[in-house]
């Protein structure tokens, strides 16, 4: 895949179609209709991505935000994925869960010249205007993790499908309850992420029918990805709802906070907490009671690998559907969209078999 160089975002698009022509192997140039039909679902016109033109393709991976452990542990699987199949993979961020600074990233990276882009995005609404610009110049757009718009994307990596897991959650907060009513809370990463939100509005749908008589205190708390913050939230929510009966925390942060609040308070016997942790952060709390359940969408390196494996399959011309085979990651589930891909089904941790995984 050739290197595509840009004066300034508002004319990429005209440049990159008109006049560097958007060429094949054979040299012949494509129309603006073509090129999108052929990247179209990822499909592109099928050259190797391990050396084209002398040069390896370049994927730009995109988390929600460098720094935390579960995005860590994505970096160190798309980088692997990188050595093993000879492509350039750039795994950058902002360092806080900022829609503005991905977009701002985002355009830098287009300037420099990119193949392919894989966001975990902020907020999809504000990602929307530079995903389509990319896709104009014909560079492969990808969403990870935390969805984009299904319209400005060619695949979407989810480690497990929402409504499952938002159900899993509730599911696992009741058993850890012992009992079907009473208040609980939730605290989030934030309040625009879709990836989150999907599995929250999930759960509460499910709770309406199944667990008609929870009371949620109040609307989901975001936590901005911190877990200072989600313990000082724990902290109040414990103050100001004495009946709390339970926590349902969704990022990988704001457990292991909550469960320090519970901990500190020494209120294991009273409070329930579940949500989507890394084991070995929540190995302690599991074992003392403070957190009951982890509902872990997949290893998150396992979740990287995977993702910039689809992005060189897509830029290769290989077609990912659903029960494709990629090696490291098994058969895979490919919703009937075409684009949402879906690595398999939430695994559960408790204080039993914690020591079992080492992520």
């Amino acid at each position: 895949m050739k290197t595509k160089t840009i004066i300034s975002i508002l004319t990429a698009a005209a440049i990159a179609l008109s006049v560097t022509a958007c060429s094949t192997e054979q040299g012949t140039s494509q129309t603006k209709e073509e090129t999108e039909k052929t990247t179209t679902a990822g499909e592109t016109a099928g050259t190797d991505v391990s050396e084209s033109n002398g040069t390896a393709a370049k994927i730009l991976v995109m988390p929600k935000l460098v720094g935390i452990p579960w995005f860590n542990a994505s970096d160190v699987g798309a980088m692997r994925a990188g050595e093993e199949i000879g492509i350039e993979v750039v795994y950058a961020g902002p360092t806080q869960p900022d829609a503005a600074e991905q977009v701002k990233m985002i355009e830098d990276y287009l300037n420099q010249g990119i193949d392919a882009i894989c966001i975990a995005a902020n907020d999809p609404t504000a990602l929307k205007p530079v995903l389509n610009t990319a896709r104009d110049m014909g560079i492969l757009v990808m969403d990870w993790d935390t969805p984009a718009d299904i319209e400005d994307v060619d695949y979407s990596v989810q480690s497990v499908d929402p409504t499952e897991y938002g159900r899993a959650l509730w599911d696992y907060m009741v058993k850890a309850m012992g009992t079907e009513e009473g208040q609980y809370a939730i605290l989030t990463g934030g309040l625009e992420a879709s990836g989150l939100n999907m599995w929250i509005d999930a759960g509460r749908e499910y709770a309406a029918e199944k667990y008609p008589n929870l009371e949620l205190v109040t609307e989901p708390i975001a936590t901005n990805e911190q877990q200072q913050e989600a313990y000082s939230r724990t902290l109040d929510l414990i103050k100001t709802y004495p009946d709390l009966k339970a926590i349902v925390a969704v990022s990988t942060p704001a457990p292991i906070g909550a469960a320090q609040a519970v901990q500190e308070k020494g209120l294991q016997d009273k409070i329930a907490v579940v949500g989507g942790v890394l084991p070995n952060d929540a190995n302690q709390y599991l074992k003392d009671g403070s957190l009951d359940y982890g509902v872990v969408e997949a290893n998150p390196e396992l979740l990287g690998y995977a993702t910039a494996k689809i992005a060189a399959m897509a830029l290769n011309g290989e077609k990912v559907e659903n029960g494709t085979f990629i090696e490291g990651v098994g058969n895979i589930t490919v919703y009937e969209n075409g684009k949402t891909v879906i690595l398999g089904p939430p695994l559960i941790i408790d204080a039993d078999n914690v020591d079992e995984y080492d992520f």
